[in-house]
């Protein structure tokens, strides 16, 4: 099962704004909860390229597996600030083939920010189109069998 998580901190590595931990089926995002959204997202938007620079997620867009490689649509997460995004709804989720924008209000802080993005991205991945290959293993959002 994949699972996303961000969370705003005061313990980043000194110098960043954001940083991105993987590991298998799981994404941890961490954000600078002091420092100003703008330029979170910034840095946010640096460590999500370099993730999905890695070649190892994918979206299953109809009957189409989109890479990083993909030829004309390569897989890629933007997060946008943008004013048309009330306070009250935080963030909007957007996917088209190859492409996840994220539009953010920019009035939040950080921490606001991580507050809004774990129920939008839980309710994302219940989508079902998107997948990790982790060791060789395909992680998708489906429930992790019992282990006996």
């Amino acid at each position: 099962m994949l699972d996303v998580t961000y969370e705003a901190t005061d313990d980043l590595t000194p110098g960043r704004l954001a940083e991105i931990e993987e590991d298998r089926g799981r994404i941890r995002v961490r954000l600078d909860r002091t420092k100003p959204l703008k330029d979170v997202i910034r840095q946010l938007n640096v460590e999500i390229e370099r993730l999905m620079s890695s070649a190892r997620w994918f979206q299953l867009w109809g009957d189409e597996i989109v890479s990083r490689d993909t030829p004309d649509r390569p897989l890629r997460i933007e997060y946008l600030l943008h004013d048309g995004i009330p306070v009250d709804m935080g963030v909007g989720v957007a996917e088209d083939k190859g492409t996840v924008r994220v539009y953010i209000c920019p009035a939040m802080s950080p921490a606001e920010f991580a507050t809004w993005m774990n129920p939008a991205t839980k309710n994302f991945l219940a989508g079902g189109c998107w997948f990790q290959l982790y060791a060789g293993e395909i992680i998708d959002n489906s429930p992790e069998p019992n282990k006996v």
